[in-house]
């Protein structure tokens, strides 16, 4: 065979793929440009908690490993023409209104989530719906550019002392658990949120999600393999758990504390992904050579064709994508702005058969209200010596750092000796939480809000009430409850607030009363 009529492997080189993408590459990068700008806050944000916190460190790599996924498209890339897509804007304003809601009720997931989507939005848009089809897995991926995960805390807390206490115990150590607290002979150990393992846990669905689509092409493989990448962490971080409990009982506590410091860091997170990477070893079922599309056969496809306009959108699109983006956050400033009125001066009305007295708790207890214009605090005892200590707070503005309901908000309060020990719930439907401190000091709290006539424990209601209120201009205080009642040895708190509940005849009520009817 002679050497000349051997066909040289296409290079994705630039060369090769500008005279039909130059102009397409030119309004992406306006339309990136501009949204950038407008939401360069939100992507400050983000970048912070990608460099501040362990949890988040790994999406760092993310944009490397985007750039990557899309070159490693290149060469088929070449085969297909980029043709906007105009209908493409809806999902950008799908895309900017979920920012919106996000940057109106203070939550970041929605506001990150938004500003991720308008940049996959303007992708299909600009590009047109046959290159977004190609570059399906890279878009997709980005959204792991979303710092999310902490809201899995509490459960993944839980989950790792249940698994924690069943070792303990099938390993022949006596142990008691209380919530997240494990008592042993060697000592009282607590499951806190830096033992829940959610930071490897998102890490590692991040991994498996790429190594499930780089080395499986068989679906069934690929669900099985990010299910193991999930299942995994969990049960090797309760197994790591178990490890400082087990050696403390023969070591003691400092030393099997130094021991859990050097391995719970990334030599844990390394263990567990070589664990990972070699169950799926033998697996894998994609040849390193095979093309992640199909350029030719996507360039004939004619399903796509009816999608595609033929006369070029020009530098219109772009415009309007700026233009669609600027007209969001102008809408989020006016929304912000607005400011309610609040009454001169609040007071917590009288209860029947409960008067006015000097708390006494046997640890200092204060909730965090962050933000709040307006704090009043009392507490109640009844004829029986049953206390529930009061606070309430006002708030003309919610707003970041200023809203009630947030994270980290409330009766439990953070970087504090108070921990979360477990659920109460009251026989009226209330719920609420029992906290510890010091491993013997015991409060039940219950946390109530109140805004626009609604009055619930729901902050996810109370989100959506503040989204309503603000995409209609309405300037509404929110207000915030929390009872707790300190328990002694043998009584339930969360019966006391209760009682002292449905002393005031209508909670809703009761609080419109302390806020001055607004």
């Amino acid at each position: 065979m002679r050497l000349d009529a051997i066909e040289p492997r296409r290079a994705p080189a630039i060369e090769r793929i500008a005279p039909q993408w130059r102009l397409p590459l030119a309004q992406l990068a306006l339309a990136w440009a501009a949204l950038f700008a407008l939401l360069a806050a939100d992507w400050a944000e983000m970048a912070m908690q990608w460099w501040d916190s362990s949890t988040y460190n790994h999406i760092l790599l993310v944009p490397a490993i985007l750039a990557w996924l899309v070159w490693q498209r290149a060469s088929e890339l070449a085969e297909l023409t980029p043709r906007a897509w105009w209908p493409g804007l809806t999902i950008l304003a799908a895309a900017l209104f979920v920012w919106l809601l996000g940057d109106l009720s203070g939550l970041n997931t929605a506001t990150h989530l938004g500003v991720v989507g308008a940049l996959q939005a303007s992708v299909i848009a600009i590009l047109g719906p046959r290159v977004a089809w190609a570059l399906l897995f890279p878009l997709a991926y980005a959204l792991f550019l979303v710092p999310v995960g902490d809201e899995l805390v509490p459960a993944l807390q839980m989950i790792t002392a249940d698994i924690t206490i069943a070792l303990t115990m099938a390993s022949g150590i006596p142990a008691h658990i209380d919530g997240v607290f494990i008592d042993t002979p060697a000592g009282l150990f607590e499951v806190a949120e830096a033992c829940s393992g959610v930071k490897f846990l998102i890490a590692m669905i991040a991994l498996g999600t790429l190594v499930a689509h780089v080395c499986f092409s068989s679906g069934i493989r690929r669900a099985a393999f990010v299910a193991l990448a999930i299942v995994l962490p969990i049960i090797a971080n309760g197994i790591r758990a178990w490890g400082t409990i087990y050696i403390a009982q023969s070591q003691g506590i400092g030393f099997a504390e130094g021991f859990d410091h050097i391995v719970y860091g990334w030599l844990f997170f390394a263990l567990v992904m070589a664990i990972l990477l070699g169950i799926g070893w033998r697996f894998f079922d994609r040849a390193v050579d095979e093309p992640f599309i199909d350029g030719q056969a996507l360039a004939a496809a004619s399903f796509f064709g009816r999608f595609e306009r033929r006369r070029p959108a020009g530098w219109r699109l772009p415009l309007a994508i700026a233009a669609m983006a600027l007209a969001t956050v102008l809408w989020a400033g006016q929304a912000r702005a607005l400011s309610a009125d609040l009454p001169v001066e609040s007071q917590l009305p009288e209860v029947a058969g409960w008067s006015r007295a000097q708390s006494i708790s046997a640890y200092p207890w204060q909730p965090r209200l962050s933000g709040a214009d307006r704090t009043v605090r009392a507490s109640y005892r009844d004829a029986e010596g049953r206390t529930v200590d009061v606070v309430y707070a006002l708030y003309a503005v919610q707003a970041e750092g200023r809203e009630a309901g947030a994270f980290g908000e409330g009766a439990l309060p953070p970087e504090s000796e108070w921990r979360w020990l477990e659920a109460t719930a009251a026989g009226d439907g209330a719920s609420g939480e029992r906290i510890l401190a010091l491993g013997r000091h015991r409060r039940a709290s219950e946390t109530w809000f109140n805004r626009g006539g609604w009055t619930g424990q729901s902050r996810l209601r109370l989100k959506l009430i503040t989204m309503r209120d603000k995409l209609l201009f309405r300037a509404r205080p929110t207000a915030t409850l929390i009872l707790s009642s300190p328990e002694q040895e043998g009584e339930d708190g969360s019966v006391t607030i209760t009682d002292f509940r449905q002393s005031t005849m209508g909670l809703e009520d009761w609080m419109d009363r302390a806020s001055g009817s607004l």
